[in-house]
């Protein structure tokens, strides 16, 4: 039933007024809700780069950027270009006609694949008389529509005020009437430089803020030396958030199929079988043009990845163009020095790659990236392999102690089988030795309760790591083996 707001008093009776010279006034509800922008996609590629190959998958990607952040995409405009033009990034042509299809499709917004300068987007907006984003501001709209914890809202604000500071004279060309005669000069520079002075004040404010974060997780950090850290990195979409909610078996984990469905890092323990336990963090996804900015802002967040002990490298085996999402992933970390991390490349998603094309995506794989694992989060069983790949390089991790427990002390035992990989165990009198794999954290832990505890390193000697009494010592040293 339509919205009706009455005038004056009246009365209704079966549909029928009873008093005269009352006014009815039919109208909807107002809506609340923002408007959904309509919006043109311009791709740009150079004529002799790469992107050429991959313009439709780059442009597919733009739109799914675009769907995130809100918009409906209504049309594209492309050309391949020698050169941006410096003025306008298109050609004048181009332009034009961007224009037009702005006019046809009754478009409000344009984005653009490419990071525009300041000139170029104010020139091409004064010309379409329409809204303009490149890449990065849209990308950073999106970090601060999904940003949830007060630290990635400092983290995205940091990014979008330092994005913005050289776009501040665009921002204010209503005042540029306002100049020349007398008392009419200069208020639009007073007000763009009022303006630059905040936004710089605010920046420091910012980036000490940032610098407490950094102390803060510095010292949560800490706390986690006995464990073993490990760190999911890879291109946005990848599914690094579906293995680790289920690896850690948390259904709270969210996940989400959207482009940066996941900004906080998270940290969750995880039981890898077999006495291995660890600790793992998802991070922020990357992207190709990932504004740099935002990875400056962002660098307190990725330290989780620089104090790794090892990097799960997480890519979208069913995507058309997961080398190129590779190779971004690759040039991101040895930007923020993680290059000769321990990396272990994770292919997901395979349950999403068809049957015929399975054999030569191992064949590519195994030839680029030998040692890589193929898994898919949603399958039942389908991280089993990566989980087996993770305990390897932790058994190779750690060293194998031998340890003496008195035969009497099952708690001891218990915990030893429970904690570690137990590889061999034998009677000598009232002592119960074990030769397992187990943690800095296991081994201190029953270092403390008595035990008597020898690491054995490869092909030498076992040798005392603990304190021991003084007879064991003086037996020790006799013997010429190291307390």
């Amino acid at each position: 039933m339509p919205f009706v707001r009455r005038c004056g008093r009246v009365l209704l009776d079966e549909g029928r007024v009873t008093k005269s010279k009352v006014v009815f006034i039919k109208g909807e509800p107002i809506s609340l809700k923002p408007p959904v922008e309509r919006a043109i996609l311009v791709s740009a590629p150079l004529k002799r780069s790469s992107a050429k190959l991959h313009a439709d998958e780059y442009v597919e990607e733009l739109a799914r950027l675009a769907d995130t952040a809100g918009a409906e995409v209504v049309g594209y405009v492309t050309q391949n270009l020698d050169r941006p033009n410096s003025a306008t990034y298109l050609g004048s042509g181009k332009v034009e006609e961007l224009k037009d299809r702005i006019a046809e499709l009754n478009a409000t917004l344009v984005i653009f694949d490419d990071e525009l300068s300041p000139a170029q987007s104010k020139n091409v907006e004064t010309i379409i008389n329409t809204r303009l984003m490149d890449r990065a501001e849209l990308i950073l709209d999106i970090f601060a529509t999904r940003a949830r914890s007060n630290e990635a809202r400092v983290q995205v604000e940091l990014a979008q005020l330092e994005y913005m500071l050289p776009r501040l004279k665009r921002m204010w060309t209503h005042l540029d009437s306002m100049k020349g005669g007398i008392g009419m000069r200069g208020p639009g520079e007073t007000q763009l430089e009022s303006d630059r002075r905040l936004i710089q004040a605010r920046v420091r404010i910012l980036k000490e803020r940032l610098v407490d974060v950094e102390r803060a997780r510095d010292q949560q950090r800490s706390g986690r030396d006995a464990h073993f850290r490990i760190a999911l990195v890879g291109y946005t979409n990848a599914g690094k958030s579906s293995i680790l909610r289920s690896l850690s078996n948390d259904r709270e984990v969210f996940v989400e199929d959207r482009l940066f469905a996941t900004l906080d890092p998270l940290t969750r323990e995880i039981d890898l079988g077999e006495g291995y336990h660890g600790l793992l963090t998802d991070t922020v996804g990357f992207i190709r043009k990932l504004p740099h900015h935002l990875v400056a802002s962002f660098r307190a967040t990725l330290a989780e990845a620089r104090e790794a002990d090892l990097l799960l490298h997480v890519i979208d085996a069913s995507h058309p163009t997961w080398e190129a999402q590779r190779d971004v992933v690759h040039e991101v970390l040895a930007d923020l020095g993680l290059s000769d991390k321990l990396q272990l490349h994770v292919m997901n998603k395979m349950d999403a790659v068809p049957e015929d094309q399975r054999e030569a995506l191992h064949t590519r794989v195994d030839n680029i990236m030998p040692g890589a694992v193929y898994v898919s989060a949603l399958e039942k069983n389908g991280l089993d392999a990566l989980q087996e790949r993770i305990r390897t390089i932790m058994r190779n991790s750690r060293p194998l102690y031998e340890i003496r427990i008195p035969v009497s002390n099952g708690r001891m035992m218990a915990e030893v089988h429970r904690d570690g990989e137990v590889l061999d165990q034998r009677n000598d009198g009232e002592l119960m030795v074990v030769r397992a794999r187990l943690s800095e954290r296991s081994i201190g832990k029953l270092r403390h309760d008595g035990a008597r505890i020898m690491v054995v390193p490869r092909g030498a000697v076992a040798r005392p790591v603990v304190a021991m009494s003084a007879d064991d010592s003086a037996s020790a040293v006799s013997a010429g083996t190291e307390a």
